[in-house]
């Protein structure tokens, strides 16, 4: 016997079972005769079910994902007119949780043995969340780009109307576009500046002092806030809320007006936050018809996760009332 031989390791079921353990590999085998899987424990677990013999493909399927359930099926009734092997990647709830799974094989019946195709399951929950990261990511900055180009042109329109001379243009709009800067940094920090609270009344003047053609506590944009601190992720949080409701004002609503005013009220309960925004003097306003966009999405979903709180918009005839209400114990965190 050659010494390759004699130094090859020994693939017992222990080792075998310890493999699959460290990799977070499940094993299934589909019988598909009667339409039924065996798993191991390892599947069964993963997919939150008691162990058992077997489990019907219907059995399965009631776990899936409602929006993957149909694509999963149909999938799985063509995997044997599938050459070579195969991959698909779907939902399942388990409890109040969603999970990624990914299932893999191989079709067209090669290494069928007595009527059983196999295959395995893996957890895939954690690259998909890292993948929709992502996506969110990219869209978020696809839609700050877009912000940003507007209110630049914005910013340039309000400063025109408050200077004289080009020199005193140029001062002015390179003062506010620094400013817009500084609001930015609060709206996504650069590494390093994490671990900062604020004053939410300093938080408003440094957000809103781009946009007002006299500072944030003296012109057009008024704003009366209690005294009180906002801690690092409710900070960021409220600059992306602040910042977006800034940014449709500018495109649509009252900052867009020479004559447009805005005020940022805060009343203050046991319990709960309330920021008021009220637009007045711009021009008319009414509900949109079709669903919110990208940034009316973005703001709602992060003071749901973010603050436990929820925005409402009242169109009035004057101008828009935008209601941000939160949780007054996340707002310090």
């Amino acid at each position: 016997m050659s010494k390759t031989a004699e130094s090859a390791p020994t693939w017992n079921a222990v080792d075998l079972r310890r493999g699959l353990d460290a990799a977070g590999v499940a094993l299934w085998s589909w019988n598909v005769d009667d339409d039924t899987f065996a798993m191991d424990d390892a599947a069964f677990g993963l997919w939150g079910l008691p162990v058992r013999p077997r489990v019907t493909f219907e059995d399965l399927s009631s776990h899936i994902h409602p929006a993957d359930r149909d694509r999963v099926r149909a999938a799985f009734a063509a995997t044997r007119a599938v050459v070579g092997p195969y991959e698909i990647d779907f939902r399942i709830l388990v409890d109040t949780d969603v999970r990624w799974v990914s299932a893999r094989g191989q079709g067209d019946d090669l290494g069928m043995v007595n009527r059983r195709m196999f295959g395995i399951f893996i957890d895939v929950t954690g690259r998909k969340q890292a993948e929709e990261g992502h996506e969110l990511l990219a869209g978020e900055m696809s839609h700050r780009v877009k912000n940003l180009l507007a209110v630049a042109s914005g910013l340039t329109a309000i400063t025109s109307r408050s200077v004289e001379t080009t020199a005193d243009m140029a001062r002015e709009l390179t003062q506010r576009l620094t400013a817009l800067g500084r609001a930015h940094d609060l709206v996504r920090p650069l590494p390093g500046e994490e671990g900062k609270a604020a004053l939410l009344g300093d938080l408003l003047s440094v957000l809103l002092a781009p946009y007002d053609d006299l500072g944030a506590f003296s012109g057009r944009i008024r704003v009366s806030v209690p005294r009180m601190g906002v801690g690092e992720n409710a900070a960021t949080t409220l600059a992306l809320v602040v910042h977006e409701l800034a940014t449709n004002s500018l495109k649509y609503g009252a900052l867009s007006a020479e004559a447009g005013t805005l005020d940022v009220s805060c009343s203050a309960h046991d319990t709960e936050l309330v920021i008021a925004w009220t637009e007045q003097g711009g021009p008319q306003v009414v509900e949109p018809e079709r669903p919110a966009g990208y940034g009316g999405q973005m703001v709602a979903r992060a003071m749901a996760r973010q603050l436990d709180g929820a925005i409402e918009r009242d169109w009035t005839p004057q101008g828009l009332v935008v209601r941000l209400r939160m949780n007054r114990e996340r707002v310090a965190q």
